[in-house]
């Protein structure tokens, strides 16, 4: 039986560029999660994409399991207006989008990186060249796997959209954030100084977010890796509510979501295979 959608699960990213549309998506792949069973891959290719060509590639982060996901709103995550927008978004920057389901959060994320690593070049996927790109409370589980994969050489470099981040110095805000909201943390108990130290991260901070403890533990982060000469960067949205690129239809939020494509393109399309190896 066909569950009842949620309204929020149509929601699109507000910015809109020419050949969304013409996007080319690989629906439903198969691919073997860590338990042993099939899960799902969504694989959104740009259209200039040549027969044996490989591009980059940027995992939409999902921090919830999708069964609870499908319950309370209707519709698998990867299925969301906000997964399926921004993923077309990618792919017309000249990257592929790939959105997928999962059942444990932390354990799929780790084993679909290993099967984009394995198998990705047949998906016209660089495996020497990925990014995540999370929200809000996908967040703590894209800094984990930057830590915990930080000897692979595929990962590039993350954009966190209002994320919550890293707990520092006793500060539980996401600790708090993730009992309350039930999403995955398994950075619990990790510091910034733990992240790789070559590895680009670009902040979206959203100015007017109200999310209990978020901004003020995205800016601890933030100076914490200042300090430690990590390397991120913050994009500042004024007033911007918590989940700007899919409420606020503004131009403000348009230009931040500008900023994180262009991240990616930057780190991603113009850098040789490696991380922090710029392309000359």
């Amino acid at each position: 039986m066909e569950l009842p959608q949620n309204p929020i699960t149509s929601k699109k990213a507000v910015l809109r560029l020419p050949g969304m549309d013409e996007v080319r998506v690989l629906r439903d792949l198969p691919w073997p999660s860590g338990d042993g069973g099939d899960l799902a891959l969504d694989v959104y290719l740009p259209a200039d994409l040549e027969a044996g060509e490989q591009r980059p590639a940027v995992i939409l982060v999902l921090g919830y399991p999708d069964p609870g996901m499908e319950r309370l709103f209707g519709r698998r995550f990867k299925d969301w207006g906000s997964s399926t927008s921004w993923a077309r978004l990618l792919a017309v920057g000249g990257l592929i989008g790939v959105a997928y389901t999962n059942r444990k959060p932390e354990a799929d994320l780790h084993q679909l990186l290993r099967h984009l690593r394995e198998g990705g070049s047949g998906l016209g996927i660089d495996p020497r060249r990925i990014g995540l790109l999370a929200c809000s409370g996908h967040g703590p589980l894209a800094l984990s796997a930057l830590i915990d994969d930080r000897g692979e050489p595929s990962l590039q470099c993350a954009v966190l959209l209002y994320p919550y981040t890293l707990d520092e110095a006793g500060f539980t805000a996401t600790a708090a954030a993730a009992a309350t909201f039930r999403f995955a943390n398994p950075s619990e108990g990790k510091r910034t100084a733990d992240l790789p130290g070559n590895i680009p991260i670009l902040l979206v901070r959203a100015g007017g977010d109200a999310m209990p403890g978020l901004n003020e533990t995205l800016d601890r982060f933030a100076a914490r890796a200042v300090e430690l000469g990590r390397p991120v960067s913050v994009v500042h949205h004024p007033g911007g509510p918590h989940a700007f690129d899919l409420d606020d239809d503004s131009e403000p939020s348009r230009d931040a979501i500008r900023s994180a494509l262009e991240f990616f393109s930057k780190n991603l399309l113009n850098r040789k295979s490696g991380p922090g190896a710029v392309a000359g």
